[in-house]
């Protein structure tokens, strides 16, 4: 009887053994996902990079992907300290005249009031007996000179007090990611980008990695706020019109396998490199990874497709690590993941052994139970 019961678990051990390839586990093998030797495929659809210290130099000058490679963003300048008449802007006139038989006034009220007088898209504002006057890009002081000029011919003691309000072109939308976001008026030509985060109640401390994002004449700068509050060279001059948008970085890569986890990870810095992303991921699964084959997926454009070695042959590039290695480690930690690139860490073949052992090791426990 127990001699039965041997030759049958010895049967099963067989066909565990056979069929060990199609037991359940996360992500194939290295072999599984590239080949055992890509240069015996010339017509693959992929092509498959190993990185070593080498040549991580010569890889970091291939084409960006997932975005443009770096932040676009202005450099700090300096405007006027006074402010400047913008068109949309609103013009409150009081002109004083003392003469008798004043144009403007009566014998009782020697002050004529003009009030929310806009200034027109061709930059002019209208007061009666002097017409059109053209003030905007002027400062309020020399608006008011100019006024009282126009009118001298006409009302010779005449004196101006001249106020103005901004318009929608003399102020700055905050439009999100701040405490107290809304349209901002400038007072004066040498507003700040910092300023302005500031009037708005400061970026938001919910958002994780923000960035900070104008819009202004059609085109759109960005820059990492952690980098903008550090260096005094980044706090650029607003002008009126301009939109600031802070918002949580969208950047993203994908990990899967046998990692700490399977996920989107978002950047938490402006560049990550794969041995940072695989500290990113929790790290390697010490039961299930083959740290001789971490993969990293990256799909380039047609158009950055290159024939002379400076770029991808193919379109789909999987680049691999074997980072049981100083070499390898060292070319991970200078690699750079790019935005929607895919980290995959492979099983391990030990794996699909354990478990052939795994069950054996059942069955001849149980059979030493009956």
């Amino acid at each position: 009887m127990r001699q039965k019961f041997l030759q049958a678990v010895f049967a099963l051990f067989c066909a565990a053994a056979l069929g060990a390839c199609s037991l359940p586990r996360g992500i194939g093998m290295t072999n599984e996902i590239i080949g055992h030797d890509q240069n015996e495929k010339a017509d693959a659809p992929f092509e498959v990079v190993r990185v070593e210290r080498d040549n991580v130099k010569a890889l970091g000058s291939w084409p960006a992907t997932g975005w443009s490679g770096k932040y676009h963003w202005l450099a700090a300048s300096r405007g006027s300290n006074a402010p400047l008449i913008s068109t949309g802007d609103r013009v409150n006139l009081q002109i004083w005249d003392n003469s008798e038989n004043s144009l403007l006034t009566d014998q009782a009220q020697k002050v004529a009031s003009i009030r929310q007088a806009s200034v027109a898209p061709d930059g002019t504002i209208f007061v009666p007996y002097a017409g059109d006057i053209f003030i905007r890009g002027m400062s309020p002081s020399s608006a008011r000179r100019k006024v009282e000029a126009a009118l001298q011919p006409f009302i010779a003691s005449a004196q101006v007090q001249l106020t103005y309000e901004p318009g929608q072109e003399s102020s700055v939308d905050l439009v999100s990611g701040v405490s107290k976001p809304g349209s901002y008026p400038l007072l004066d030509r040498n507003s700040t980008i910092l300023s302005i985060i500031a009037q708005g109640g400061g970026v938001s401390p919910g958002l994780q990695n923000p960035l900070v994002r104008l819009m202004r004449n059609g085109k759109t700068y960005e820059i990492r706020a952690d980098k903008l509050f550090s260096d005094a060279s980044y706090n650029t001059v607003v002008r009126g019109g301009d939109k600031v948008v802070v918002q949580e970085d969208q950047r993203y890569f994908t990990a899967f396998g046998a990692s700490g986890t399977e996920n989107l990870i978002h950047f938490k810095q402006e560049k990550i490199t794969a041995l940072e992303a695989m500290s990113l991921i929790g790290g390697l699964d010490d039961t299930r990874a083959n740290p001789k084959g971490v993969l990293v997926l990256r799909e380039y454009d047609a158009k950055q497709v290159r024939t002379d070695g400076s770029g991808p042959s193919q379109r789909d590039v999987a680049f691999v690590f074997d980072v049981t290695s100083g070499e390898g480690l060292f070319a991970a930690r200078k690699f750079q993941i790019n935005p929607e690139d895919t980290v995959i860490v492979t099983e391990s073949p030990v794996v699909s052994v354990r478990t052939v052992f795994g069950l054996l090791n059942t069955l001849l426990v149980t059979g030493n139970r009956l």
